[in-house]
């Protein structure tokens, strides 16, 4: 006799069949593929010093897993999956498995994210494509670790996860000692930003933007640019931060587009550093704002990098911040002639993009989507095309000294 979870199983198969339009959300390739996987069931096996979670899904799925710290978590990322779980699931500690939660991560993409009860490891990723009921199971396997164990192999995950679209061949050439530039399109997938009346959002003007400052900086061939995300998909705050630490970058730049409700009258441009403390009340709310963007993907404040700093990862950070508020300068000025700027352009707030302690970071807000000249201005080519110039004026001059010396900086520019 057929379980209770594979009775319903069969029963939601039959209905996503029914609702799903043939093709949405397949993720592999011919008929079988047609409708949105779909979740059942999930049941914990705890045994000694291992934990399984296995999901009874539809169909089989391919899925990817890595480690976090701070607090400790297993992430799991698969294909889009519509989850039918009773109401309550995963709040029960069972086994290396403190509690789990799932969803839509992005469109087309659904997580699982396991807060852990100690350290423990990814040690297997099984799928069977012939469970009973017609489904397939995946089966997460947790093995018990020591701390440092766990974290070597949680700093390895965040060196090779693709959670980001930087290109890894250019990081792993040795030989290339050009400056390595890191732009950051603020919001993406499921986080849109600020909003115009017109219907444009954030992510997609800060995307173009992004990808055309690209362009002008590598057609010079003095650096290497990279972005922490190339296309129309959600990246973590903490990944962002990661992403530049990781590739090892001399600059990050964040691009953004801000939006005031009722403020149509504010307008104008503003580059912003870190700070503990912000230079002023409007800056503190924009970042307060800015640093909720990963709770719209059901992300956990948190993970950014370098929370808790030791006496020598401080001081570096002095010395970054220097070179930030230099560059941050530089961009002021460059903007100056070509641009509205905002009556305080130079502002400093905690924005959790920009905590590198060992990466130069700037935010800048191109401007706001609430004023109808800025987004007028943001629509412009010919306006792109002038602030895109007058960004890279600023990067030449931010990185003259090394540039004139043909050789890498000992740390920083």
């Amino acid at each position: 006799m057929l379980t209770t979870p594979f009775i319903r199983l069969m029963r939601l198969c039959l209905l996503a069949a029914l609702v799903v339009p043939a093709g949405a959300g397949a993720w592999a390739a011919g008929p079988e593929a047609e409708a949105t996987a779909v979740a059942a069931a999930v049941v914990i096996d705890a045994d000694g010093a291992k934990t399984r979670l296995k999901i009874t899904l539809s169909k089989a799925v391919t899925a990817q897993a890595y480690l976090m710290e701070r607090p400790d978590r297993v992430i799991v990322d698969l294909p889009e999956v519509t989850f039918h779980l009773p109401s309550g699931v995963g709040r029960k500690r069972e086994g290396l498995i403190a509690s789990y939660r799932y969803g839509l991560f992005a469109p087309g993409r659904s997580r699982v994210v396991m807060d852990l009860s100690q350290p423990a490891i990814v040690s297997a990723i099984q799928v069977d494509p012939s469970a009973p009921g017609g489904g397939a199971l995946l089966t997460i396997e947790l093995s018990k670790v020591d701390r440092e164990e766990f974290r070597r192999v949680a700093a390895e995950n965040a060196a090779a996860t693709a959670k980001v679209g930087l290109d890894s061949t250019a990081s792993k050439n040795v030989k290339d000692t050009r400056p390595v530039i890191v732009i950051d399109p603020g919001h993406g997938g499921i986080d849109p930003g600020a909003a115009a009346l017109t219907g444009m959002v954030e992510k997609d003007l800060v995307l173009a933007f992004g990808q055309q400052l690209k362009k002008k900086l590598e057609a010079q061939g003095h650096y290497r640019v990279l972005m922490t995300r190339d296309q129309d998909a959600f990246i973590s705050l903490g990944d962002r931060v990661r992403a530049a630490r990781s590739a090892k970058a001399d600059l990050f730049i964040s691009i953004h587009a801000d939006s005031i409700s009722g403020g149509q009258d504010v307008r104008g441009l503003t580059v912003y550093t870190g700070a503990e403390r912000a230079s002023d009340a409007d800056s503190a709310r924009l970042a307060d704002r800015e640093n909720k963007a990963d709770s719209i993907a059901g992300v956990e404040a948190g993970d950014g990098a370098d929370d808790v700093m030791d006496i020598l990862q401080e001081l570096t950070l002095r010395e970054t911040r220097n070179f930030s508020h230099s560059f941050a300068t530089r961009l002021v000025g460059e903007f100056d002639s070509v641009a509205r700027l905002n009556k305080n352009p130079r502002r400093e707030a905690g924005f959790r993009v920009l905590r590198a302690h060992d990466v130069p970071s700037v935010l800048v807000e191109l401007g706001y989507l609430s004023s109808k000249q800025d987004l007028d201005l943001l629509m412009s080519d010919e306006w792109r095309s002038k602030m895109v110039s007058a960004m890279s004026v600023a990067v030449d001059r931010f990185f003259a000294t090394r540039l004139a010396r043909q050789g890498p900086a000992a740390v920083l520019p």
